[in-house]
């Protein structure tokens, strides 16, 4: 497995046959270059996880590519006049000789006076390769077998012990930085030192693409 990180949440993920793209969104950079994706894959409406301005001109250039969202999200795109189709938590789907399953349903709670949305967390996997989980923006699903987490490390909904206590309930044992726009390097650095001391987490910084 070998994964890029476009900065935030956007991360292509290459296994088995496929090159799958997660949550191309506004403080994110450098994704709508992109060509050869065999599926666009969006866990929530936020504008940081589906920018779209970028995403018709990101789809133009991927003839055929599959575009999956979570359920309202998917509708809202296709009111965009843009060819999504829904994914709806426990579902599986084969992309090109890989296998995403979503889990979740919900976006985190930001605050009593803002309602709550949908998002699923998605599920990457290939045979005889390792299972990333990219959770969006909750930690309420905590599925088994997740060899590669990718962390939320700072958010308007999330607090630092929410994190360790998601890190720790999955298990993983590498993970990778996401939802990270909002930092600067050196509160960055803070957060990603916590997740690894207080987690047990092997977090593994991006310097170009990882391989799992």
């Amino acid at each position: 497995m070998r994964v890029t990180h476009f900065g935030h949440s956007c991360l292509l993920v290459e296994t088995g046959a496929a090159r799958v793209l997660l949550d191309p969104g506004t403080l994110s950079h450098g994704f709508e270059e992109l060509e050869g994706l065999d599926a666009i894959l969006v866990t929530h409406s936020h504008p940081d996880h589906v920018d779209l301005e970028r995403l018709p001109t990101l789809l133009e250039a991927n003839d055929g590519v599959l575009l999956r969202a979570e359920p309202a999200t998917a509708a809202s795109l296709a009111e965009s006049g843009l060819d999504a189709a829904p994914v709806h938590p426990g579902e599986s789907f084969p992309v090109a000789g890989a296998t995403v399953t979503a889990a979740g349903g919900r976006h985190a709670v930001i605050h009593a006076d803002v309602p709550r949305i949908g998002n699923v967390g998605l599920l990457v996997s290939a045979e005889g390769e390792p299972t990333l989980f990219h959770p969006g923006d909750s930690y309420e699903a905590v599925p088994g077998g997740v060899d590669v987490l990718a962390v939320p490390v700072n958010a308007p909904w999330a607090a630092l012990k929410e994190t360790v206590d998601f890190v720790r309930a999955v298990g993983a044992p590498v993970g990778v930085p996401i939802h990270d726009g909002l930092l600067a390097a050196p509160g960055r650095a803070i957060y990603g030192n916590q997740v690894r001391s207080l987690g047990g987490l092997d977090l593994r910084e991006f310097d170009g693409a990882l391989e799992f």
